[in-house]
Order: structure tokens, then C-alpha cells, then sequence
């Protein structure tokens, strides 16, 4: 069978299977909606958890950007893993313990004040579409190149896809739909991985793989630095970023991990604290399954792209190289005319991504309008290296279409957790919590529902409008996080001390700080039209890695301003002392 038609089996079994989900599990109270009834086992919610982490970014883009980016790379990896344990030892059990639905709610409350809530609501707001903009871009992806739709029809029919089991469910919906998109995303991930590896290096294990011996004798990774080296750039295992930057990008991935409402608001769900630690450390075990495999598959899929395409002929090229290029994330434009793919350092256009025209070249291609004069001939976006790499090493159609359920339910699995944080910002913390008190329990889930509505649209405009590739988008929305989140509820945990005033300045000024630093370095929409240069970026510091400058500043203004004005009151004082106290504890509450 084709692998359209593959793809069209394993992604409408999938598809079925989490609709089914979402009709079982239909939600019948705001606590099913917000928190599925708080009754969820450490193991289901440990999967649950993995697979709201482990979005798209992760199963699409990250072994991309490594690929590209070689050992510079590995600032995703140190950051999103240790931000996980992070998260799994300094906060998930003290917020559960707290036993309230949300971020937001946990900071109105551990800062008495609705103006501390509302500007929590408008941080996970914020951090919240940023990061699901690159979800639905993902989504969009892979049912373009898969099924043979544009980009934005794919983001539509994925927004589709949430909003049935969102919107039903909520998080009971979307938890037992996250169960079963992990084992699809972790089967999709490890099956063509151990294929690879089995094929290029003799070894099935592709982490054991990625150090190995090729036929010949040579080792994978001394090969990938001589093709590196032969056609003009960095050796692949050497970094080129500065070690301060590299600091800053891990530790803001780190604490905007630990930051992340959507994933904080999953340790809510299980019935006691301790399980809040179990389904921690599970989600861990899970987790590190494709993190510890991501390399490799960036180095094999890097390798297998170089000796496919490099010095080839366009007329002897495989096929997969024109469908891609017919999703317009792949452009080959023939400076010399001599009919063969030069890929070298450098960049091939002008501008981020190719613009086509209608007449296709003299051997066939699709021809661009905004190629440049450098010697580089071959655009590739990053964000297809996982999905096209089982097709470069020619494996069989169904495991190809296996790649691209897997990251439709990465995408998706993410994207839900995403909007339901969305949806209880608006109808928990802003309608229950100060705008209407007294709305009925059917009223508020009426409003929660609605709330997923308005915020879906508004994610796949984010994706039909996309502000960057999908890692990099997702990588500032975790600056986003650091600057914001992470100072108010780590010193609302540890700091007796720590006031309103001191949190409301400190979340206020880091997250501005950080979007003007964002917007000013990455799109240039402040004062210029393009992004300011690497070389004006404050203190060497990248846009990816400002959350931590944002951060420090967060921290420095929360803790002076908390100790130039009045302390917090006994109630709120012992509320903290008795979270830190490692005992039991009752259920969430919407209290």
C-alpha cells in the first residue's frame, strides 16, 4: 500500500480512538472539566504528563534543530529534561498540596489579591498561545505533506480534532486521550529509530547506535564531522554558542519548564500528594525514552540527508525530496546550472522560507524568487527532519505513516493541555474567581466551553500565521514562563515573606521585559522591521535565552519591593509554612 493510504489507516484508527475516548470520559462537573475529578492513577497521569510535554517541539522539532545545530543543540535537551526535574522536586508537590485548579488560582491565593490573579491570567495567556502557536503549525505540517492538503486546511482539520475531545472532556477528556497519544507518539518515535540504527550501525538501540562503527569501521559520529567539515560548516560535535548563552538558553528552559501552567495543573489531578510524586517520577521514565533517542535520529537523519542530496542530480532525486519540496519546506534552486544539488554552508535564500512561483525550472523543480547569491542551493526546513527521515532511509510506507500519526498526536495531546489552561484562565480565575462569584456550577462549564471555542481559533490563526519555525516558537514561549511564573511560585513556596506588591511588581516586569527583548531581537517589530543582530543582543545573551536575565530581574524586584512594604498576613504566613510539611493532604478545590 501507498503511504498515503497507510497514513490514512493508522491516523483515522488513532483519530477514532480518541474520539471514543472523549465520548467516554465526557465531563459532568467543573471538577472533571478542570482537574478530571482529581481521582487519576500515578501511572495514567504520568503518561498523561509526558505526552503534554512532549509536544510537537519534541517529537517534531527538536532532533531537527539538533540535527542542524549539532552539539549547539543540546541546550534543548539539558534544559527541557532537567526543567522536568526541576518541576518534579521543587513544585508539583507543594501546588498539589495547596489543592488549587490553576496557576493563577495558587498565586490570588498565596497573594491574597485578584490583581496578582489577573496579571497570572494574563501570563498564562500569553505563554500559552505563544506555545500553542507552534503546535498547530506542527499539525499543519504533517498533514500536509501526509495527506496531501495544504498547510492550512491541516491546521484547521487539527483544530477540529481538539476541540472535540477539549471541548466535551476537558481535562478527564483530554487526560485519557493524552494516555493513549503517548503510546501512539513514543511507538511513532522509537520504531523508525530502531530501524536506522539497525541499518546504518548493526545495533537496533539508536542510543548505543549513535556511537558506533558504520560498515566500514568508521565511527557514525567521526563521519558526520568530516561531511560537516567537507562542505563548509562547523564540525558537528563542536558548539559554536558562548558558554554564557548556553547557560541562559538551558536555565530558561529549565525554570520555564517549571513554569508551564499546562503541565503544573497536571499534578492536580491524582488523588494525594504522594501521587502528585509518583506520576512526577513516571512522567520522567517516559519522558526520557525519546529525549535520550532524539540525538540520535538527529545524527542519523543528518547523515542520511547529506549523502542523499549533496552533489546529486535533480533528475535522479528520490521522490521524497519532491514531495517535500511540493509542501514547500524543502527548495532547491540551481545557481550554476549545472542540474546538481550543492548543499554548503551558508543560506540558500533571502528571507526564512522560499518564495515559489508558478513555472517549474529546466529540470523540473519548483522554481524560487527569493534565492540569493551565496553558493548554498538547498533549503531545508528543520521541523521535517524527523518526518521525512524514515523516507530517506527508504523504510517501509507504514512506518513512515506510523511517523506522522505520531506527530499529529504529539501536537495535539500538547495543544489540549494548552487550551484547557486557556479556557480555565478565563472562566476559574477571571468569571468564578472576580467577575461573576455566584455562577452556578453548569453556568461556569458552560463558560469554560466556550472559552476552549474562542481560544481554538485563535491557535490556528496562530498556526496558519505562524511567527517562526515550531521549536524556536515554543523555545520563547518557555522564556515567556521563566520571566513570568517561575519567581512567584517558587517564592511563594520557599519565602514566608514574599508580599503582593513584591509579586505583582516582579511578574509584571519580567514578562515585559522579556516580550520587549522578544520582540525587539526576534521580529523586529520595535523601531525596525527586522530583528536586531546578533551582535547588539544584550549582554551576548539570545532572545531563546533572555528568560533568565528576565528572570534574575523578576526575582531581584519581587524580593526588594516585598521587603520595602508590608509583610503578608499570619493567615497566609502559616498557609506557607504548612504546604513546605510532607503529610497528607485533601483534594483540589475550587475554593
Amino acid at each position: 500500500m501507498s503511504v498515503q493510504t497507510w497514513t490514512w489507516i493508522l491516523v483515522g484508527l488513532t483519530f477514532a480512538l480518541y474520539f471514543g475516548i472523549a465520548i467516554w470520559a465526557r465531563a459532568g462537573s467543573t471538577k472533571d472539566f478542570y482537574v478530571a475529578g482529581g481521582g487519576v492513577s500515578p501511572l495514567a497521569n504520568g503518561m498523561a504528563t509526558a505526552a503534554d510535554w512532549m509536544s510537537a517541539a519534541s517529537f517534531i522539532s527538536m532532533a531537527g534543530l539538533i540535527s542542524f545545530m549539532g552539539y549547539d543543540g543540546s541546550v534543548f535537551l539539558m534544559g527541557w529534561t532537567g526543567g522536568y526535574v526541576l518541576l518534579a522536586l521543587l513544585l508539583a508537590p507543594y501546588l498539589r498540596k495547596f489543592g488549587k485548579f490553576t496557576v493563577p488560582d495558587f498565586i490570588g491565593d498565596r497573594y491574597y489579591s485578584n490583581t496578582a490573579r489577573t496579571v497570572a491570567v494574563i501570563c498564562a495567556l500569553i505563554v500559552s498561545f505563544t506555545y500553542v502557536a507552534g503546535q498547530m503549525r506542527g499539525v499543519g505540517i504533517v498533514f500536509s505533506q501526509f495527506l496531501q492538503v495544504d498547510i492550512n486546511l491541516g491546521v484547521i482539520i487539527g483544530m477540529s480534532v481538539v476541540l472535540v475531545f477539549a471541548f466535551l472532556g476537558g481535562m478527564k477528556g483530554i487526560t485519557y486521550t493524552q494516555v493513549a497519544q503517548y503510546c501512539v507518539l513514543i511507538f511513532a518515535f522509537m520504531v523508525p529509530a530502531f530501524f536506522i540504527s539497525m541499518q546504518m550501525t548493526g545495533n537496533p538501540i539508536p542510543q548505543i547506535g549513535m556511537g558506533g562503527k558504520l560498515e566500514g569501521g568508521a565511527y557514525l559520529l567521526d563521519k558526520l564531522d568530516t561531511l560537516h567539515t567537507q562542505l563548509g560548516f562547523n564540525e558537528y560535535t563542536d558548539g559554536t554558542k558562548s558558554t554564557w548563552d548556553v547557560f541562559a538558553i538551558t536555565l530558561a528552559l529549565m525554570v520555564g519548564t517549571a513554569g508551564l501552567p499546562h503541565v503544573i495543573v497536571r499534578f492536580f489531578t491524582v488523588p494525594k500528594v504522594k501521587d502528585a510524586r509518583k506520576s512526577a517520577g513516571l512522567a520522567l521514565l517516559f519522558i526520557a525514552i525519546l529525549y535520550t533517542t532524539a540525538p540520535a535520529i538527529a545524527v542519523f537523519a543528518r547523515t542520511n540527508l547529506i549523502e542523499t542530496v549533496s552533489e546529486q542530480q535533480y533528475s535522479e532525486i528520490p521522490e521524497w525530496f519532491k514531495n517535500w519540496e511540493d509542501t514547500g519546506l524543502i527548495a532547491w534552486s540551481d545557481k550554476n546550472n549545472d542540474g546538481k544539488i550543492q548543499y554548503v554552508a551558508g543560506s540558500a535564500i533571502d528571507g526564512k522560507k522560499p518564495v515559489y512561483t508558478s513555472e517549474r525550472g529546466a529540470h523540473g523543480e519548483r522554481m524560487i524568487s527569493n534565492a540569493n547569491a551565496e553558493v548554498n542551493e538547498l533549503y531545508v526546513d528543520r521541523d521535517i527532519m524527523v518526518l521525512a527521515n524514515p523516507e530517506i532511509a527508504k523504510l517501509p510506507n507504514w512506518v513512515i505513516a506510523l511517523v506522522a500519526a505520531g506527530g499529529l498526536a504529539a501536537a495535539l495531546s500538547t495543544a489540549a493541555g494548552l487550551l484547557l489552561v486557556i479556557s480555565t484562565s478565563i472562566s476559574h480565575d477571571l468569571i468564578k474567581k472576580q467577575l461573576k462569584p455566584n455562577i452556578s456550577e453548569k453556568g461556569e462549564l458552560m463558560a469554560a466551553r466556550i472559552a476552549i471555542l474562542v481560544a481554538i481559533i485563535i491557535a490556528g490563526l496562530f498556526g496558519i500565521y505562524p511567527p517562526g519555525f515550531v521549536a524556536a516558537v515554543v523555545a520563547l514561549a518557555f522564556g515567556l514562563a521563566a520571566a513570568s511564573f517561575f519567581p512567584a511560585i517558587i517564592l511563594g513556596i520557599f519565602d514566608k515573606r514574599m508580599n503582593k506588591q513584591g509579586a505583582i511588581a516582579g511578574m509584571i516586569v519580567g514578562i515585559t521585559l522579556m516580550l520587549f527583548y522578544m520582540i525587539r531581537y526576534k521580529t523586529g517589530l520595535i523601531g525596525v522591521m527586522d530583528p536586531r543582530p546578533a551582535s547588539e543582543w544584550w549582554f551576548g545573551t539570545s532572545p531563546e535565552g533572555f528568560g533568565t536575565v528576565a528572570m534574575i530581574v523578576n526575582v531581584v524586584v519581587s524580593v526588594v519591593v516585598s521587603r520595602m512594604t508590608a509583610a503578608p498576613p499570619a493567615d497566609v504566613q502559616e498557609i506557607v509554612e504548612n504546604i513546605r510539611i510532607p503529610s497528607g493532604a485533601g483534594e483540589a478545590s475550587s475554593h
